[in-house]
C-alpha cells in the first residue's frame, strides 16, 4: 500500500502549525543522517548493575516456568507463529525476509525504504515482529530459570547476526521508533536474565558493536519522537525504550539527558494518551494493554538504577489498572474495541499465559488489589520479575469503592447482569488526537459476551496494510454492532491510520444501579441525521432491549449484528435462535430482530468482506452476520431484543 499525493494532503490538515514546523525539521535531520553515521563514544569500564534481586527467579511459580520453557524449546527448534504465520525458520532467521509474501525488503538507507508498500517490502509487520526480540527474552528468561547455557548461547547468535545485518540506519528495521523502543526494552531485559551466563558481559557492555547499537537506538529516539497527531501509543514505546536502556545502559556521554528527557516525555505522555477514568485514550483495548505494559516496565528500569519517578506517572498506571480490573468479563476477557494488532511491551512468558490475568497479578503485586477487583488465579514469569524490580510508594489517591460502570470521559459503560451476562455500550469520542489512528466507526455498537463466550461480538482488526479492502471492512461501521445509514461510514476515513471527519457521541443515560440497567446516546455522524439507541438489561428475565432511532430525512438503513465463531444461528424471519457450547454445556438464545427489516444471514464473504471474526492480528475465520435492511420513516424505531435461556 503506497501513498497517493491526496493522502499525504489529508494527513498535512489534520497536524497544527507546531507539528508542521517539526516534520520539517525530521526531514532535514534525515537528509543530514544520509552520511556514514558517527561512532558511539568511547567507553571504559562499562558494567551492567541493574541486575535482578536474589531469590526472584525463585519465586516464578512452577506452572508459569514450565509454559515458558516449553515455549523456548519450540523457539530453539525454530519454530514460532507470529501473526497466524507459522514459521519454521527462527533457528537462523533471515530478519528482512517476510514468510507470508516470500518477498524481501530492500536494502540502502532507512528513511529510503518504502515500507507501506507490500509489493516492495512484504508485509512489514511479519518483518518487524521478530526484530522486536522479544522471543529472545523468552529464551533468555528460561536460561535464567534452568541455567541451562544453550538458550544463552541461541540468544547470542542471533543478537550478534541481527546486529551484523541491521547496522545504524540501514534498511527496514530503523524506520519506526516504537520498533526501536521496543527492541531496546527487550535488550535490556535480555541482558538482566542472562546475567549469570559467563558470556553475557562480551555479549553486551563488552563488546564494542552491542554499544554502538544500543547508542545509535538512543540517538535516533531522541531526534525522531513520534509528534503532535502521532503522539499515541508508539510515543509511550520510543520514552519506555528510551528511559530503560538510559537507566540499564548508563554508559555513554548523552545517558543522563536521554534518560531525563525520556522520564520527562513519559509522564507527560502517559497523562496525554490516558484519561482520567484510567481507560487509554485510543479507545482501543489492546492498545490500554501495551501502554500498561510499557510503563510498568520503565517505572521497574527507573526504580532498578535509583532514578527518581514522577508520582504522576505511578498514578496513571494505576487507574489504567483499576479500570481493567473493572471492565474486564468473568473470564477476565477486556472488551474488543478499536485497532488490535497483539502488540507486547514486555515478553517472558509461554504460550497459554493469560495476558490480562497477568497484567492484573502485577497490578495486584504493585499496587495492591481492591476488594471489588475480579479473583485472579492464573500464574505467569513476568509478574514477579516486574515487582521485584518496583519500589513500593505510598501514593495519595483515593481508588474506586466499588467497580466502576460507566467512564463517562471514555464513553464506556459495561451492563452486566446474572448467569455471567456482560454488555459493552459504546458512546465515546471516535478517537484519539486529529487522526485517531485506531479508531473504528463504531459509534452506538455493543458488545455481548455470556460466561466469556462472544455472543454479539466485535469483529476485530485482522490487518493494517496491504489489503485495503479488509482494514477498510473490520473498521466499519457495517463491521459493528450498530446502524449504518445510505451506505455510509459515520466518520470518514482518508487512508488506513487517517480519519478525517469524526463522528460526535453523546451519552444521554448511564443507570447500572437498579434491576434494570440503562443506557442510551447518540451521534451526529450522520448528517441530517441523528442515531439514536436505548439498550436496557433486565437481570430477572435475562434479557437485552436495544431500540434505534433515527430523525432526519427517509434513507435507507442496514443494522448489523456480529455473532462470535461459537455461535450457531438458525434464522426464520425475523427470529434467529443461537446455540453454543460452554465448557461441555449446551447453551442458548433467541434474538429478535426489528419486523420493519428484511433480515439476511452472511457467512465468510469476500465480495465484499461480510461475516468474519478475528481473534488476533493476521487470522480471521467465519461467523454469522445478521443484516437488517430497509428504511427509515422518521417514526418508529427499531426494536431487537436478546433472551437469554436458563
Amino acid at each position: 500500500m503506497t501513498m497517493s499525493v491526496g493522502w499525504y494532503l489529508r494527513r498535512l490538515s489534520r497536524m497544527g502549525p507546531q507539528e508542521v514546523a517539526g516534520r520539517v525539521g525530521d526531514t532535514l535531520r534525515r537528509r543530514r543522517w544520509r552520511a556514514t553515521p558517527p561512532d558511539c563514544p568511547s567507553v571504559t569500564g562499562a558494567r551492567f548493575t541493574a541486575v535482578l534481586p536474589a531469590g526472584t527467579i525463585a519465586a516464578v511459580p512452577p506452572d508459569a516456568a514450565k509454559r515458558l520453557v516449553a515455549e523456548a524449546d519450540l523457539l530453539m527448534d525454530g519454530h514460532a507463529e507470529f501473526f497466524g504465520v507459522v514459521r519454521d525458520d527462527l533457528a537462523d532467521p533471515d530478519w528482512w525476509f517476510d514468510p507470508k509474501t516470500g518477498r524481501r525488503a530492500p536494502a540502502g538507507y532507512a528513511f529510503d525504504v518504502p515500507y507501506r508498500s507490500e509489493d516492495a517490502v512484504g508485509d512489514i509487520k511479519q518483518i518487524w515482529e521478530p526484530s522486536r526480540h522479544q522471543y529472545l527474552t523468552q529464551l533468555a528468561a528460561a536460561y535464567a530459570i534452568t541455567g541451562n547455557e544453550r538458550y544463552a548461547e541461541r540468544v547470542a547468535e542471533h543478537l550478534r547476526s541481527w546486529w551484523e545485518a541491521n547496522p545504524p540506519l540501514r534498511g527496514v528495521h530503523w524506520l519506526s521508533g516504537i520498533e526501536l523502543g521496543i527492541r531496546l526494552l527487550s535488550w535490556v531485559w535480555v541482558r538482566r536474565l542472562l546475567d549469570g551466563w559467563p558470556g553475557v558481559a562480551d555479549l553486551f557492555e563488552g563488546n564494542p558493536v552491542a554499544r554502538n547499537q544500543v547508542w545509535h537506538h538512543q540517538r535516533w529516539l531522541a531526534a525522531f519522537p513520534s509528534r503532535g497527531s502521532s503522539a499515541n501509543n508508539h510515543v509511550i514505546a520510543e520514552d519506555a525504550g528510551q528511559l530503560a536502556a538510559a537507566c540499564a545502559f548508563d554508559w555513554f556521554p548523552e545517558s543522563a539527558r536521554w534518560r531525563a528527557g525520556a522520564l520527562r516525555s513519559l509522564e507527560r505522555q502517559l497523562r496525554a494518551n490516558t484519561c482520567l477514568s484510567g481507560l487509554n485514550r485510543e479507545l482501543a483495548t489492546e492498545y490500554h494493554g501495551l501502554v500498561l505494559e510499557l510503563g510498568l516496565a520503565a517505572v521497574a528500569e527507573a526504580d532498578a538504577a535509583g532514578v527518581q519517578v514522577p508520582a504522576t506517572v505511578r498514578l496513571v498506571l494505576l487507574r489504567m489498572t483499576d479500570a481493567l480490573a473493572a471492565v474486564v468479563d468473568n473470564r477476565l476477557r477486556p472488551p474488543r474495541q478499536g485497532d488490535a494488532d497483539d502488540g507486547h511491551g514486555l515478553i517472558v512468558d509461554g504460550a497459554g499465559t493469560d495476558r490480562w490475568a497477568s497484567l492484573l497479578a502485577t497490578g495486584d503485586a504493585v499496587f495492591g488489589r481492591l476488594d471489588w477487583w475480579p479473583e485472579v488465579t492464573a500464574t505467569d514469569v513476568r509478574t514477579p520479575l516486574l515487582a521485584a524490580l518496583v519500589r513500593p510508594t505510598e501514593l495519595s489517591v483515593t481508588r474506586p469503592a466499588s467497580r466502576p460502570a460507566h467512564f463517562a470521559d471514555a464513553g464506556m459503560t459495561i451492563l452486566r447482569g446474572p448467569e455471567e451476562i456482560w454488555c459493552r455500550c459504546d458512546g465515546g469520542p471516535h478517537g484519539f488526537l486529529s487522526i485517531a489512528a485506531h479508531a473504528h466507526a463504531d459509534a452506538l455498537s455493543v458488545e455481548v459476551r455470556h460466561d466469556g463466550v462472544d455472543v454479539l461480538a466485535d469483529p476485530g482488526t485482522y490487518c493494517y496494510h496491504g489489503q485495503p479492502e479488509w482494514r477498510q471492512y473490520f473498521r466499519s461501521t457495517l463491521g459493528h454492532n450498530t446502524l449504518q445509514l445510505d451506505g455510509a461510514d459515520q466518520s470518514v476515513s482518508g487512508g488506513p491510520f487517517l480519519w478525517t471527519r469524526h463522528a460526535r457521541t453523546r451519552v444521554l443515560t448511564a443507570d447500572t444501579s437498579g434491576e434494570v440497567a440503562r443506557w442510551s446516546a447518540e451521534h451526529d455522524g450522520y448528517q441530517g441525521s441523528v442515531h439514536r439507541r436505548q439498550v436496557e438489561l433486565t437481570a430477572e428475565s435475562q434479557e437485552l432491549r436495544l431500540v434505534d432511532e433515527v430523525s432526519g430525512p427517509r434513507r435507507t438503513v442496514r443494522l448489523a449484528f456480529h455473532l462470535g465463531p461459537a455461535i450457531t444461528a438458525d434464522l426464520v424471519g425475523n427470529r434467529a435462535q443461537l446455540t453454543w457450547t460452554r465448557d461441555g454445556e449446551d447453551r442458548s438464545a433467541v434474538l429478535d430482530l426489528p419486523e420493519g427489516l428484511s433480515w439476511q444471514a452472511h457467512r465468510g464473504e469476500s465480495e465484499p468482506p461480510l461475516g468474519w471474526y478475528s481473534a488476533g492480528f493476521g487470522r480471521k475465520e467465519p461467523a454469522t452476520t445478521l443484516i437488517g435492511t430497509g428504511s427509515t420513516d422518521g417514526t418508529a424505531g427499531f426494536t431487537t431484543v436478546l433472551r437469554f435461556r436458563g
